[in-house]
């Protein structure tokens, strides 16, 4: 049997390391909280685009950004990966 290949680690875009990115985030934690707007946790929590900035999302418009656990988070872009290669919106 061939051994397994592990995937490449992901890199975030520069974007996400941008002044302007972090300092958004940060105002939107004191803001609302810093808890997944789904659940409730408080564990390794990230700012998301509502809508994605590759599907036209405004990049920092707070109204676009929602705060979620890294769970919620890998669920909501699989989704959003999965209707994206199906041609969905």
């Amino acid at each position: 049997m061939p051994p397994r290949l592990k995937p490449a680690p992901k890199l975030a875009e520069q974007f996400y390391s941008s002044p302007q990115w972090r300092t958004l985030i940060k105002q939107i934690k004191q803001e609302r909280g810093n808890w997944c707007e789904i659940c409730g946790s408080t564990s390794r929590v990230i700012g998301d685009h509502i809508k994605e900035r590759k599907d036209g999302g405004a990049p920092l418009d707070p109204a676009n950004i929602q705060l979620l656990c890294i769970t919620h988070h890998n669920i909501k872009t699989a989704r959003e990966r999965s209707h994206r290669a199906l041609g969905q919106t």
